[in-house]
């Protein structure tokens, strides 16, 4: 009876040790499991904000400088003259030249040129080839770029240039097109891609991350190991889902991340993928972190652990004590032993991206360690003076003070205690700061908040990033793209946008759409050269601008062609102004020896009585602008005051099939392919 019992007693011991350890055991694994999924994360996060500004920046250099050239008058005029000079050697001699100079002042590996009339192919060193349709290495010229719609174009290929030595090379390829539109040309640049693979190798040498860059087909087009001259896809070489590849083609919002998990077919967490689309360039930057290593790390460790807790328990019944104190020595020793690991990976992946990190005990609203408390006494904030006083004296020392406000209610115990509660895990805040006496600049505040695993505090994570390149670029690339490169003013696009913003805004709002075009402009640029021609196109804008106030809507929107969008009062007021702008633009221009004479006919349209949308105040304008002309130039013409104003409307109408395009300063440009018009002027 004594032995069943004892022996029912041991049973029931060792099941309960059993059960305890398996428990203890599996709960480890899948702590562990969550930490690395999470430690994977962020650092992918990181890595990928990282490439993408950096890749960005080294991509954006090469677009900028082949749409430079393409836009180059000197070169549209002699790929003009390119027919009467096939046999002249001074004349290729001089297209090297061209292309030497842009080689010399960038250092690119490849400067070339294509004639769409010759097909001729141009680079730094002379004529080297004719390109023949049928050839494979000139698809990307014959079936690639030509019958595209782009402006530009990139992609990967061969370098077939002698001195290249075949090497895979990223080419820019920027179309060139006179000013009726017709395609003259192409020119580019090449940057040799191993250059760019070497950055991605770093990436992935140093924080275990592989980054690719695809086109909208998933196509590779640059990777540590693959290139887009290679025609390989993304998804047959990671073996990614077909939810992976939807999710990745389908974003396309302008820098922001995607950053989603890509399960394998049981469910599980196969991959980590972050994604961002270039929209400069059309490509998609897609960062993975695998996760099998980790996983068949994790498994050797339980499975080790089941090896040991059975060994265990062959001995439970004498020392059980001791084991159980052991089995604990040992768990504690590992989850360190992980979190300093953790720890030292997430310091590596960052170090490099931020200027300063600092922890901060939200709870008790104080410095976490001496080293944050040190940091802050530099700042002017005396030990021992509470986070949220600190934060106070930070912000009134450092940071411009329009920001001051946002940066105390982002970062203040109360908001932080209160976004964790909330679910949030990271707080973000892009600001302007000052240090030493210098300029303000840009920077990203950014805060992890972790839960201590000793007292059960809410701590923070505090990051400073200095982002005043990026913010730079940014705001600099919004004003390019809303406004004309000669004058400064708003170009086509832009006052389209703001027109029919305006007229949904207060459709009861009489307005007033005025059309300028310069008289006999083709004449300036006849007799005295198109740097003249730009002079008369700056001094028109000049005059244009001091004559409307800075909330009206002016801006170019062709060659020689001006246009305004304001409120207006009544019609008379409309007249009056129309009458002052022909006094205002009636004057000589002159520069150095040349002399000219400059007017302008004006044509204006009304709403909402001579439409209600931007393209018919656009055609009855211009209407009135071909009256003005008509009778003679140099005053203007109110749509409604047109005899049979319906049928002019029509007619005008019926003449602009054509798509409207700005144009550079030469009078032969017409937005609207209107030949009457072209032959008035």
């Amino acid at each position: 009876m004594k032995d069943r019992i004892l022996l029912k007693t041991n049973v029931m011991v060792c099941l309960v040790i059993v059960i305890g350890f398996f428990l203890t055991a599996v709960l480890s694994y899948r702590s562990n499991f969550s930490a690395a999924l999470e430690n994977i994360e962020q650092v992918s996060d990181l890595t990928s904000e990282g490439i993408y500004y950096q890749m960005t920046n080294i991509l954006s250099k090469p677009v900028n400088v082949s749409l430079t050239m393409a836009n180059d008058s000197l070169l549209k005029t002699l790929l003009f003259e390119e027919p009467q000079q096939l046999d002249n050697a001074a004349y290729t001699d001089t297209i090297a030249q061209y292309l030497q100079a842009y080689q010399s002042k960038y250092g690119y590996d490849s400067v070339f040129l294509v004639s769409a009339a010759t097909s001729r192919y141009y680079n730094f060193s002379g004529l080297d080839r004719v390109l023949e349709r049928g050839d494979p290495e000139n698809v990307w010229y014959y079936d690639g770029l030509l019958p595209s719609q782009a402006e530009f174009a990139m992609n990967v290929d061969n370098d077939e240039v002698a001195q290249a030595d075949n090497a895979i090379t990223l080419f820019v390829n920027c179309k060139i097109k006179d000013d009726d539109g017709a395609l003259m040309g192409v020119v580019g640049v090449g940057v040799r891609i191993d250059q760019l693979q070497s950055i991605l190798r770093s990436y992935r040498d140093d924080f275990g991350v592989t980054a690719y860059f695809v086109n909208d087909n998933g196509t590779i087009e640059l990777s540590t190991e693959h290139t887009g001259y290679e025609q390989v896809s993304l998804f047959d070489v990671d073996g990614g889902t077909d939810d992976a590849r939807r999710e990745i083609l389908n974003w396309k919002t302008d820098g922001s991340p995607l950053n989603f998990w890509d399960l394998d077919s049981a469910g599980q967490r196969r991959n980590y993928v972050v994604t961002r689309y270039l929209p400069e360039i059309g490509w998609h930057l897609v960062v993975e972190r695998d996760t099998q290593a980790l996983v068949a790390k994790l498994n050797r460790q339980l499975s080790l652990t089941v090896v040991v807790i059975l060994a265990i328990v062959g001995i439970i019944l004498v020392i059980i004590t001791r084991v159980i104190r052991n089995f604990n020595l040992r768990i504690v020793t590992l989850t360190k032993t992980y979190e300093q690991q953790r720890k030292t990976m997430f310091e590596k992946a960052t170090e490099q991206l931020f200027e300063d990190i600092y922890e901060l005990d939200v709870t008790h609203n104080c410095p976490a360690n001496q080293a944050t408390e040190a940091y802050f006494e530099s700042l002017g904030a005396p030990s021992g003076t509470p986070f949220d006083e600190a934060l106070a004296i930070i912000a009134k020392k450092q940071i411009k003070p329009e920001f001051q406000e946002g940066y105390l209610k982002t970062f203040s115990p109360q908001n932080v205690q209160k976004a964790f509660q909330s679910g949030k895990d990271s707080l973000h805040y892009d600001l302007m700061i000052a240090e030493k006496g210098q300029d303000y600049y840009w920077m990203r505040i950014t805060a992890q908040l972790i839960l201590s695993e000793g007292d059960g505090s809410l701590h923070m994570l505090v990051y400073r990033q200095n982002i005043d390149a990026q913010k730079r670029h940014e705001q600099q690339m919004q004003e390019l793209a809303r406004t004309d490169e000669m004058t400064g003013l708003l170009n086509k696009a832009t006052i389209q946008r703001r027109v029919m913003e305006l007229l949904q805004e207060n459709p009861k709002q009489k307005y007033a759409y005025y059309i300028f075009d310069i008289d006999h402009f083709k004449d300036a640029n006849d007799r005295f050269g198109h740097a003249f021609g730009d002079t008369v196109i700056r001094q028109f804008a000049e005059i244009i601008r001091s004559n409307f106030r800075k909330s009206d809507v002016i801006g170019r929107i062709g060659g020689d062609e001006f246009a305004a969008f304001l409120p207006v009062a009544d019609t008379s007021w409309v007249a009056q102004k129309a009458s002052a702008l022909s006094v205002a633009l009636d004057r000589e221009i002159e520069e150095g020896s040349a002399r000219w004479h400059m007017s302008a006919s004006i044509g204006v349209a009304i709403a909402p009585g001579d439409g209600m949308d931007f393209d018919t105040l656009y055609q009855r304008a211009d209407a009135a602008l071909y009256e003005t002309k008509k009778r003679g130039r140099g005053s203007f013409t109110l749509y409604s005051d047109l005899s049979g104003a319906g049928e002019a409307g029509q007619s005008s109408q019926l003449t602009s099939e054509e798509p409207f395009t700005p144009a550079g300063n030469r009078e032969g440009e017409n937005p609207n392919g209107n030949r009457q018009k072209e032959e008035m002027n």
